[in-house]
């Protein structure tokens, strides 16, 4: 089929929101497709209260063989594969809209600077206000230290993407543990790390109590003093860099404009599709037989230990491997007419990512939270992973009737009036309440205006045309 066309350069060099022939469809979809395990993740793993929960209780809701077989193909095929590609949009994301800049002859740092400060605030509100596992703050903070390296050549990003995503990680875990060791005596640190496993199991009880109480007050205290206490304190400096890391690697991506022309690039997703297999298999073994050596080890031991350390590493190698496999076998597909209409259901959703995000976290906290259903920390793993996934087919299915009319979902609307410092336009020109459809053939029209960012997806029927282009909301 043919290949996607770069668009003429726009003849103004105003900045502007991007226009509807601007978009990558394919981004859309394999955000979509993001969005929706980060959504289970999220869910799964924090808001339906597991990571509250003793060990022995998180185990006790796996009880029935259903329930441990959901839970093992979560861990083998979505949890950290979703934030992954999730990631690495956004720095492809950035790379398009560097790319697009350069083509006007403008600086993307005064608008890029705004837009990841209206991100920032954003993230600050609902991390603060909602739920302490908010990436938007995250995203928003590297994606200023993204914009310092943009000029860096391919393989120093290529380099500098590996060390942050591997060893970075190795070297924290390697500081935290270690330090006290050299420091005093290892009865003196077992006896402090009991006492901070004991004040930690203290603090999640609590948490866990006051999400069920029914009061968003109560609610959004104990999210702040759980966050401060505990969340930021084990995982911010070594999620940030790997974040980072994800970031320049899906630069590099955009730079070599994989997904822009996949035609061209047919043997290198072929053969990532291969090696990503190789590489999921070989992480993820790794990461259970080791993980459960480490396990049945003693508290404190210096095999426990080492694992603890190298932990980190490892599963980034089955993350980057079975997101790599995802990433591959959809731009392959994508070529075929057939799958370009199965799987371009989900670019609405992918379009109108931040304002999905932000909705997952209402809507998880309504299942779950004593104020909606109170079911924290009662689902077992099957029932919460088809909940959340018929959930956000229900959300796939909104954006598109949202799409139908309007340019933006609500937050990307506000997100860039903020950014460039004026209203724009939300509905769609010409649109009618007889336009507001979905195919038959899952597919919808958005009309062009010259100041959009809007979806422009239609199957191409069997003659192999090409989608429009369309370029990634940078969440």
């Amino acid at each position: 089929m043919p290949s996607i066309s770069s668009p003429a350069p726009h003849a103004s060099t105003e900045s502007r929101p991007v226009e509807a022939g601007e978009r990558v469809v394919l981004l859309d979809v394999l955000r979509g497709f993001a969005l929706g395990g980060v959504f289970v993740s999220n869910a799964y793993m924090h808001l339906s209260g597991r990571g509250l929960l003793p060990r022995a209780s998180a185990r006790a809701l796996e009880s029935t063989r259903v329930d441990a077989v959901a839970a093992f193909l979560f861990e083998e095929l979505v949890a950290g594969k979703a934030m992954f590609l999730f990631s690495l949009l956004f720095g492809l994301g950035f790379s398009i809209q560097l790319i697009r800049a350069e083509e006007r002859g403008r600086s993307i740092v005064p608008v890029y600077v705004r837009r990841l400060g209206v991100l920032l605030s954003i993230g600050l509100i609902h991390r603060f206000a909602l739920w302490y596992g908010d990436i938007l703050t995250t995203y928003a903070l590297m994606g200023f230290v993204l914009l310092l390296m943009r000029k860096l050549p391919d393989r120093r990003l290529l380099v500098w993407s590996l060390l942050l995503m591997f060893l970075a990680p190795i070297a924290v875990a390697a500081v935290v543990k270690l330090t006290p060791l050299l420091a005093s005596s290892r009865e003196i640190v077992a006896a402090a790390n009991q006492e901070n496993m004991a004040r930690v199991a203290a603090i999640r009880r609590q948490t866990l109590e006051a999400f069920s109480s029914g009061s968003y007050l109560t609610t959004a205290r104990a999210n702040i003093e759980f966050l401060l206490k505990v969340f930021t304190r084990t995982t911010t400096v070594s999620w940030m860099l790997v974040v980072l890391g994800r970031f320049l690697l899906g630069l590099l991506a955009g730079r070599r404009r994989l997904f822009h022309d996949v035609e061209r690039h047919q043997p290198f997703f072929r053969k990532l599709l291969a090696w990503g297999l190789g590489t999921s298999v070989v992480g993820n073994g790794a990461g259970l037989l080791f993980g459960n050596l480490a396990r049945s080890a003693p508290s404190g031991s210096s095999w426990r230990q080492v694992w603890e350390i190298v932990q980190p590493a490892v599963s980034e190698v089955g993350i980057i491997g079975t997101a790599a496999c995802y990433a591959a076998g959809f731009a392959l597909l994508f070529q075929r007419p057939r799958w370009q209409r199965i799987l371009g259901v989900l670019a609405p959703a992918g379009q109108m990512a931040l304002t999905n995000y932000l909705c997952q976290t209402l809507i998880s906290q309504f299942i779950y939270y004593g104020y909606g259903f109170n079911l924290i920390g009662k689902q077992g793993p099957a029932e919460c992973l088809l909940l959340m996934s018929s959930l956000f087919c229900v959300q796939v299915w909104l954006s598109h009737l949202w799409l139908a009319r309007f340019r933006f979902g609500p937050a990307e609307w506000v997100w860039r009036c903020l950014t460039y410092g004026q209203r724009q336009p939300l509905l769609r020109e010409g649109y009618n309440s007889s336009r507001l459809h979905t195919s038959s053939n899952s597919s919808f029209e958005i009309s062009e205006g010259s100041n959009s960012e809007s979806a422009a997806i239609s199957s191409s029927g069997g003659t192999g045309a090409s989608p429009k282009r369309v370029e990634p909301v940078d969440t």
